[in-house]
């Protein structure tokens, strides 16, 4: 009885773990170091391009982020970013966003341009 209380125990642990094996990447070749939409930007929004204007709460695509170059918020008169925030330029619009996910806080228009 002992015994066949270990062999089962040994397979339940055997077999839950080969379930939870994955293989690397998603099948698409996308892996560390990839710029496509991998899993390392897997928390980002949809990319709209340069023409969209951006609202309050939504999440910036990982292309339109890198895309908008990044603004000296001293030299523009901004609020300092909080610790993991960046400010960006897009459209027209400066745009206070999490560096780790494109989460928007906070927009203000660029009236200079």
């Amino acid at each position: 009885m002992k015994t066949m209380m270990i062999g089962a125990l040994a397979l339940s642990i055997a077999a839950g773990s080969a379930a939870t094996a994955q293989p690397y990447g998603n099948g698409r070749g996308q892996g560390p170091g990839d710029r496509g939409q991998g899993a390392a930007h897997q928390n980002w929004g949809r990319d709209y391009g340069g023409a969209h204007k951006w609202k309050r709460g939504q999440r910036m695509g990982y292309n339109d982020w890198s895309s908008a170059p990044p603004v000296d918020y001293r030299a523009h008169h901004l609020r300092q970013p909080p610790r993991g925030y960046e400010w960006r330029e897009s459209n027209g619009q400066y745009i206070l966003a999490a560096v780790a996910t494109g989460l928007i806080a906070s927009i203000i228009l660029n009236a200079g341009r």
